[in-house]
This record gives structure tokens, C-alpha cells and sequence, in this order.
């Protein structure tokens, strides 16, 4: 056995899409003012898939570049986490694993709960690693988020996956033992399976996630967790980045301590930095706000990192990590940065015409143009089985 703090994420990698909405074009479209998005809630793009980009093609980008710098040797389990799930059997992961060509010896699982299941996978992983410190479990969390046109939910849209490698003796994170956790059946965000998008009650949802921070991180100090001074910074859920800023003055408010507005963004301010210009990914948001903040800030090395994690319906998690000394040089900054300036900026027409991309319910073959820049694409369906491939 090893101690518990002596796991978390070796690795980390994020994938998005070949598309980007820039939000000027959607306040071009439904005339509203640039600054309800730029400002009222800190958005300013969102990742659009193409028509052969899905949670798999993203996931399989996000894995790859983990798998190509450690291999396969000890890697027994890939839990994914999503809510675009593409089927209510298959886990979207058993593509993924044949994609990146894993070995037949692995477990390969599915998670679902909202925003908030890579959580529940990363705790699942490291739980893992503590009964057997010679495993390594792949996290993926992919998402695309939609909501109707011309809904107020459609400006904070987005598409992510993150892929975290864990382990024991990390490189980027070690995981404490504490979370707080809570639960509450509210109706704030659901997707029946009748539906593509999603349904909110947005006064609602932001009722729920301040509720729930509330209530995680009383049980996380009852379980014995660290100080809110301890932490230098906090990766919040970001369903858009401004709601990161009120859950945080709402976390403070709860506490008594000052809700100064300079303080709040030293916590919060860096890890918002992709967030904003990739939109909602679901799953994936709160990890990429940990890719951003790991990417940006100056060296963290032993410096707390605190973790809100929420997901709609709802179940939140508050937990904290440690970053590991040297973790700088295990970073994939320019990759990252990269993958998202090399997206292809679109006009709301062209998005439109995404959006009504649709493929056959009837099992019929349907091949998809090749659109994605990618590593993987989903290149149709016939028998109403999805068909993948190497680009």
C-alpha cells in the first residue's frame, strides 16, 4: 500500500474542436450587446464540433499524446466520464480504447452524473491505485454542450475533452485523502433521452451550485480538510466563468471572510483562461481550468489547489491537491495552446449548418465528410453502428 497523498495526475492533455463561434457573431445574430457576454458572463468563444467530431474523437485526441509519452505497461483501467453520452449501453470509452490500441487486459467503464462525473472518475482512480500503486488509470472527460437556438443557454455552448493519467508518485498533482461531498434531487438542468439539448431553469441552477458549494465544503471541513487561506488558488466548475467568481464570493460570504473583488481574482482569475474561450464542457470544465491554471500561473510548486466540482440535478465534491515540485516540465502548454488557436473562427451561418447536422435514425449507412483536423474522426454510421478511424 502507499499513502493516499502520494497519488494523482502524472498527466494532463485537452482536446477541442476544429471550429470556433466567436461570441461577437452570436451578438451579431440575436442583436445583443457585446458586453452581456464579454462581461455579464465572461465568455468569449465557443469550440463548435465539426460534423465528424464527437465526445470519442475528442477523447481518443486528448488520450493520445499520454499514451505515446508512457505507454500502456501498468494502464488497467480508462473510466470516462460524459454527459453527451452517445449510447445507453456501450461506454463511449471501449472506442477510445481501440483507437489508442490499449491493451485487452483493461477495464473500460463509463461514468455518469451531470457536470460532475470526471470527479467521481478521478476519485474512483486514485482508490484504485491505492489497493495496487503498480496501476495507472486513464480519466477521460468529454463533452459537447448544447442548448436550443436562440436560448439563453445556446452563448455559454462548448466542447472539450481532458485526458488525466493516474498514478502513484505523480508529476502534476498529488490528491488528499478529504472531500466534502453533497447531494440534493433538485430539477436545475436535465436531459430526458427524447431530447439533443438540455433543459435549465437558469435562476434555478445558480440556486443549486451555490447550495452546493455550501454544503461541500462544510462537509469538507468536517472531514477535517484545510483552511480557504490555505489555498492559492480554487478550480471551480465553469458552466461560464463568471459563475466560478459567484460561487467563490458566495463560498467566502458562507465563511465571513472578505469578498474583495482583487482577491477573488487571484484566486479564481487564471484558471478561467481557457474556460472563456472554449465555453461549457461539462465534464470537462473543471479539469480545464486546472490545465489552464497549471499552464499560466508562475511556479506552484507545494501550493494547495482547491477543486469545486458540481454537477446539475445535483451532486458537488470539494476536494484539494498539492502541486508537485518540477511539475513545470511535465506541462503541455504550447499544445494546449495550440489546440485552441488553431481553431477555425466561423460566422453563425455556418454554425447554424452544423447544428443541423443530424445522423440517420433508421440504421441506414451514411458516411461523413472529412472536416475534423484531428487525429480521429467519426466517419458515418451503417447498421446503426458508428464507424471510427484514424485520420
Amino acid at each position: 500500500m502507499v499513502d493516499s497523498g502520494s497519488i494523482g495526475l502524472h498527466d494532463l492533455s485537452f482536446a477541442t474542436t476544429r471550429f470556433v463561434l466567436p461570441h461577437t457573431e452570436l451578438a451579431r445574430h440575436n442583436g445583443t450587446e457585446i458586453d452581456k457576454y464579454h462581461l455579464g458572463i465572461g465568455q468569449r468563444s465557443m469550440s463548435v464540433p465539426a460534423v465528424d467530431e464527437d465526445i470519442v474523437t475528442m477523447a481518443a485526441a486528448a488520450a493520445r499524446p499520454l499514451v505515446a509519452r508512457h505507454g500502456t505497461d501498468g494502464l488497467r483501467t480508462l473510466v470516462f466520464a460524459t454527459e453527451t453520452s452517445i449510447d445507453q449501453a456501450k461506454a463511449a470509452g471501449v472506442y477510445v480504447h481501440s483507437l489508442l490500441g490499449l491493451p485487452s487486459s483493461t477495464r473500460v467503464v463509463e461514468l455518469k452524473q451531470a457536470c460532475y462525473s470526471a470527479t467521481a472518475a478521478l476519485q474512483f482512480a486514485v482508490a484504485l491505485v491505492h489497493r495496487d500503486p503498480g496501476q495507472r488509470v486513464l480519466v477521460i472527460a468529454s463533452d459537447v454542450s448544447k442548448y436550443d437556438l436562440d436560448s439563453p443557454g445556446e452563448a455559454t455552448q462548448g466542447a472539450a475533452a481532458v485526458a488525466m493519467l493516474v498514478s502513484a508518485d505523480p508529476a502534476l498533482l498529488r490528491v488528499e485523502a478529504p472531500s466534502g461531498l453533497f447531494t440534493a434531487d433538485v430539477m436545475d438542468f436535465w436531459r430526458p433521452n427524447y431530447r439533443d439539448t438540455a433543459l435549465v431553469d437558469g435562476q434555478e441552477s445558480i440556486s443549486a451550485y451555490l447550495q452546493a458549494v455550501e454544503g461541500a465544503w462544510k462537509d469538507y471541513g468536517e472531514q477535517g480538510g484545510r483552511g480557504l487561506e490555505e489555498f492559492t488558488a480554487i478550480c471551480y466548475h465553469q458552466p461560464f466563468t463568471k459563475m466560478a467568481y459567484k460561487a467563490h464570493r458566495h463560498l467566502l460570504h458562507c465563511c465571513g471572510e472578505d469578498t474583495d473583488d482583487a482577491l477573488i481574482a487571484r484566486v479564481l482569475g487564471r484558471t478561467t483562461a481557457y474556460n472563456s474561450v472554449v465555453g461549457n464542457s461539462y465534464t470537462a470544465s473543471v479539469y480545464l481550468g486546472l490545465a489552464a491554471l497549471l499552464d499560466t500561473a508562475e511556479d506552484l510548486s507545494g501550493q494547495a489547489v482547491g477543486f469545486l466540482s458540481y454537477g446539475s440535478g445535483s451532486v458537488a465534491e470539494f476536494f484539494a491537491g498539492t502541486v508537485v515540485p518540477g511539475y513545470r516540465a511535465h506541462l503541455r502548454t504550447n499544445t494546449h495552446r495550440e489546440a485552441i488557436d488553431a481553431r477555425e473562427p466561423i460566422d453563425y451561418a455556418a454554425y447554424r449548418d452544423l447544428r443541423g447536422s443530424r445522423l440517420p435514425a433508421d440504421g441506414t449507412e451514411h458516411l461523413l465528410p472529412r472536416q475534423t483536423q484531428g487525429p480521429y474522426r467519426l466517419a458515418g454510421i451503417c447498421d446503426h453502428k458508428r464507424l471510427y478511424e484514424p485520420c
